[in-house]
């Protein structure tokens, strides 16, 4: 996995792009927080859930069935995230998923269950770039984590804000600020 520094990449950059008046600060802190949400599956693996469980790691939790409960939550309490039910289901749910996406592309673990419940299936992209994140602290603080966090920047945090500076363009943002 990215470290839990990097899932937020994604949402901190369609956030930023939109602009408040479409992404609201409480909704994209929810988009950062959804972005995060998938890797609490590694407590289970201290209450003795096996990584390759449907409930382990990379499982349930990383699916896009999951994503779209996150959204539905999100849509339900959208007036407290000053956004429409819309823009709150779409950011959070692809947040949420942007998470088992980016953990796609990784170097190692046991694939991706973006497709559970419809199949068990863990999944890889083709081209695996992004360093994997030891699920240690102390490996984190180490040489191997310093390893992980130039990937991460790499491929994970310069993609992000190009493809922001994209969307940021795209709609037309810059004209308005100056306005």
């Amino acid at each position: 996995m990215p470290t839990i520094l990097s899932h937020p990449a994604v949402p901190l950059a369609i956030g930023l792009a939109l602009g408040s008046r479409i992404i609201p600060g409480r909704l994209l802190l929810a988009g950062v927080v959804a972005s995060i949400v998938p890797d609490l599956d590694v407590i289970g693996m201290r209450l003795g859930i096996p990584y390759a469980d449907q409930l382990g790691h990379r499982g349930a939790s990383h699916s896009a069935l999951f994503a779209i409960v996150l959204g539905l939550l999100a849509a339900g309490f959208a007036g407290q995230l000053r956004a429409s039910r819309l823009a709150a289901f779409l950011f959070v749910a692809a947040s949420a998923v942007s998470h088992g996406l980016l953990d796609m592309f990784t170097t190692g673990g046991m694939g991706v269950a973006l497709a559970w419940p419809v199949s068990d299936a863990r999944l890889f992209f083709p081209v695996r770039v992004i360093r994997v994140s030891p699920l240690s602290l102390k490996a984190l603080l180490g040489a191997r984590g310093m390893i992980v966090m130039i990937s991460e920047l790499l491929w994970v945090w310069l993609p992000a804000a190009l493809a922001g500076l994209a969307l940021y363009f795209a709609t037309g943002k810059q004209g308005k600020a100056r306005a």
